[in-house]
C-alpha cells in the first residue's frame, strides 16, 4: 500500500468528523451515538496513521 493511500483515507475520516454530527447525528438525543462515532474516528485515525508512517525508517549510520 503507497503512503498516499492512508493519507487520503484520514482526510476522509477527519471530513467524516465535520459531517457526521451536524448532517446525521445531530438530532439524536442520546449521547451513545455520538460516543460510538468518535470512538470509532479516533481508532480510525490512529490505524490510518500507523499505516502511514509504517514505512519511515531512521537511516542513521
Amino acid at each position: 500500500m503507497t503512503r498516499s493511500a492512508p493519507l487520503i483515507a484520514a482526510g476522509l475520516v477527519v471530513l467524516a468528523c465535520y459531517a457526521v454530527p451536524y448532517l446525521i447525528i445531530g438530532h439524536i438525543a442520546a449521547w451513545y451515538g455520538s460516543f460510538l462515532f468518535w470512538v470509532m474516528a479516533g481508532v480510525a485515525i490512529i490505524v490510518l496513521n500507523v499505516a502511514a508512517t509504517a514505512d519511515l525508517k531512521d537511516d542513521v549510520q
